[in-house]
């Protein structure tokens, strides 16, 4: 009997924390045979009732694929389940979708070339509910012919962004985007806590402060465009008048009793914008800054 030509790739899937059985679920969901291994074996259950193999052990995981899929918590976490398994690896591909740094990327991709296995490293723009849904996708690096090869099969989680050859950039792009994230949370955070300090609910404010911010992020992609073209003169507001206002966020934070841990620093690269003559510039020149060292005093230990 000639093989189904509709059937899907199989998938092996390892780690099964929020994410990864989301990622397991989603390939169940589209018609992949799948395994998955976790070293709590009891969270193989709810997928095996969907339809997936649990394997004993993580070769047997390995072994049973040509795609393997592994989402750990950490690279460390991905080495000590990997690395026990060389000699298993040859002919395999491992997508690690785990989040880590470019460098560590670039050293894993390494380990398993000399294991004979190609390697992708991937980052997965979505919270575990997001899967396979409109808004989430998934960055992935490495040789461009190894991620054409799976791209159909990737395409369960949600959308496919590939971003180039070295392994390490989808690490570099997913930390990017989690930057901004970040950033945003914070100043969200900082202001709920501050409005909070006058008994003002931080779910009525969030009716200001969602558009507001949203507004804001408009401006992005024109701060994008000075930085990648150097040119930061503004018609909006100079660094000079963010200089100028910026000890009113801080003394008002003291007032109201409020950390300004997370914003004081802003203040320090204001400061050092102007004194480095970029006054008439918008906020788009702190990225420059951003890159570069501050000048400092001497070393103490040469002046004499």
């Amino acid at each position: 009997m000639s093989a189904n030509p509709t059937l899907k790739p199989a998938v092996s899937v390892i780690g099964l924390g929020m994410m990864g059985t989301a990622l397991a679920a989603a390939f169940l969901k589209t018609g992949h045979q799948v395994t998955v291994w976790n070293r709590s074996h009891s969270k193989t259950g709810p997928l095996a009732a969907q339809g997936a193999a649990p394997a004993d052990t993580a070769a047997d995981a390995v072994a049973a694929s040509p795609l393997v899929v592994v989402c750990l918590s950490t690279y460390d976490t991905v080495r000590a389940v990997l690395e026990p398994l060389s000699g298993q690896l040859t002919g395999k591909t491992v997508a690690n979708l785990t989040n880590g740094t470019p460098e560590q990327a670039r050293d894993l991709a390494a380990w398993a070339a000399k294991e004979g296995a190609a390697y992708l490293d991937g980052g997965i723009m979505a919270v575990p509910q997001m899967i396979a849904g409109p808004h989430a996708y998934v960055l992935y690096s490495g040789p461009q012919g190894v991620f054409d090869a799976h791209r159909e099969t990737f395409a369960a989680l949600g959308g496919t962004k590939y971003v180039g050859e070295d392994t390490g950039l989808a690490s570099l792009y997913d930390l990017a985007l989690l930057t901004g994230m970040y950033g945003m949370f914070a100043g969200v955070l900082q202001a709920y806590a501050l409005i909070g300090t006058e008994a003002i609910t931080a779910t009525e404010f969030s009716e200001l402060l969602v558009p507001w911010v949203g507004a804001m992020l408009a401006s992005a992609p024109a701060m994008a465009a000075a930085i990648d073209s150097g040119q930061h003169l503004t018609d909006v507001s100079s660094l000079a008048v963010n200089q100028a206002a910026f000890p009113n966020l801080l003394s008002t934070f003291a007032a109201q009793g409020v950390s300004g841990e997370l914003f004081a620093p802003v203040q320090g690269l204001l400061d050092r914008a102007i004194a480095e003559g970029h006054a008439a510039d918008g906020l788009s020149r702190l990225a420059d800054l951003l890159r570069t060292a501050p000048a400092g005093p001497p070393d103490a230990a040469l002046a004499v």
